[in-house]
């Protein structure tokens, strides 16, 4: 089983330009994405996090359960569920303001343990800065690492939502020992400093960049450097295609028997190429509609 821990919260998407347009209500929220993803993709998936018991919260939960993720380990608060609401450019990107006082996700408590087939978890996103939230998602990737779980990190940075930039880079080396795949974008790297090379040596055993619309990158710690291209796509919104891309490596890692550090440093060229290609062709369809709405496994087929 893969456990996908973090924020789950509700999109706030406009159908038109201007400050007034209509605002549609959206699943979402990054590690979300990621487990609706890999649930479709036909991976055992768990979610850990917290959600409210507004109807929001029971919408959230009804997502996870259609794309078949065991919800047992959420825990629930009466507080309302975060909001984001997200401004589309003309290029399909999607820039976020966010309304997350007092709300229901921010306050999950450390779990006790992990579901007992656990071999695999995900953090990233808004669930690392917010306290005391944070900290306790920081002490699950820790408690996971030091028992020898694989773990993936998208750091997937809000700056919005970030007061001390200066800290939280601290704070996510910090993190570094206990990542075994880090996974984010051009535009997270750029933000945190530091070079893929200086990442490996502090812990990952893989650093994976997106590009956009150019592909993916992967670094190992045996030096080698795979890079493949993006899918030609129409672009309606990039919302949930880093997510898509989390999920596609986390299936594609499992169906090699790859979820360990060191199961990673064995992967050659061949596969590495294959995995990158198939995060590829699940991103560029996420981008293709409207929203998080990333692909079934009968829309990619079978990983190889």
């Amino acid at each position: 089983m893969i456990v996908v821990a973090g924020e789950a919260l509700i999109d706030l998407v406009p159908q038109g330009t201007g400050a007034l347009a209509g605002l549609k209500p959206a699943l979402g929220g990054g590690p979300y994405n990621t487990a609706v993803a890999l649930g479709r993709l036909g991976s055992s998936t768990a979610f850990c996090s917290r959600t409210s018991h507004d109807a929001f919260g029971e919408a959230l939960l009804d997502g996870l359960r259609e794309a078949g993720v065991d919800v047992s380990a959420v825990q629930r608060g009466t507080e309302p569920t975060t909001l984001a609401v997200a401004t589309i450019d003309a290029g399909g990107s999607a820039a976020y303001s966010f309304y997350v006082e007092g709300t229901a996700d921010r306050l999950l408590t450390a779990p006790p343990k992990l579901p007992a087939a656990t071999r695999a978890v995900s953090f990233g996103t808004c669930s690392l800065v917010l306290e005391p939230g944070a900290s306790a998602y920081e002490e699950l990737m820790r408690t996971a690492a030091a028992r020898g779980v694989f773990t993936a990190l998208d750091p997937n940075i809000r700056p919005v939502l970030i007061p001390d930039p200066d800290g939280y880079r601290a704070r996510f080396k910090s993190w570094l020992p206990s990542v075994s795949l880090l996974k984010l974008s051009e535009e997270d790297a750029l933000w945190l400093g530091g070079t893929p090379h200086e990442w490996l040596a502090a812990g990952p055993a893989a650093v994976v960049i997106t590009h956009g619309g150019d592909g993916l990158t992967a670094y190992t710690r045996d030096g080698g450097v795979h890079s493949v291209p993006g899918e030609k796509v129409d672009v309606v919104d990039t919302i949930g295609a880093g997510d898509t891309v989390n999920a596609a490596l986390l299936h594609g890692l499992d169906a090699q028997d790859a979820l360990s550090a060191e199961a990673l440093l064995g992967l050659g060229a061949e596969d590495w190429t294959r995995l990158l290609r198939f995060a590829a062709r699940a991103a560029a369809i996420t981008c293709s509609r409207a929203g998080a709405e990333p692909p079934y496994a009968s829309e990619l087929g079978e990983f190889r």
